[in-house]
């Protein structure tokens, strides 16, 4: 446990960030996952649905510096082509 007290203050903000970004992140995930059963269950209306909330979601973590911008472009690439294969 450190002494002087910066580091004591970076302990405490860098424990609140890491717990707030494995929420995002759960959250992220969560909603891809979605999007995913959409698909699996052959269902096009929802996995639209879902996938407008994933696209959000994964423009948001770019925002906050949770995945890289071309992590998240990529993802979203892929979940709308399986969307639109299963649209047709």
């Amino acid at each position: 446990m450190p002494n002087i007290k910066s580091a004591i203050k970076r302990v405490k903000t860098s424990e609140k960030r890491r717990l707030q970004n494995a929420s995002q992140k759960s959250a992220l995930r969560t909603a891809v996952k979605a999007v995913e059963v959409a698909i699996a269950g052959n269902d096009a209306e929802t996995a639209k649905k879902a996938l407008l909330l994933a696209s959000k979601k994964l423009d948001k973590a770019v925002t906050k510096g949770l995945i890289h911008k071309n992590a998240a472009n990529r993802k979203k690439s892929r979940l709308a082509k399986k969307v639109n294969t299963l649209a047709v």
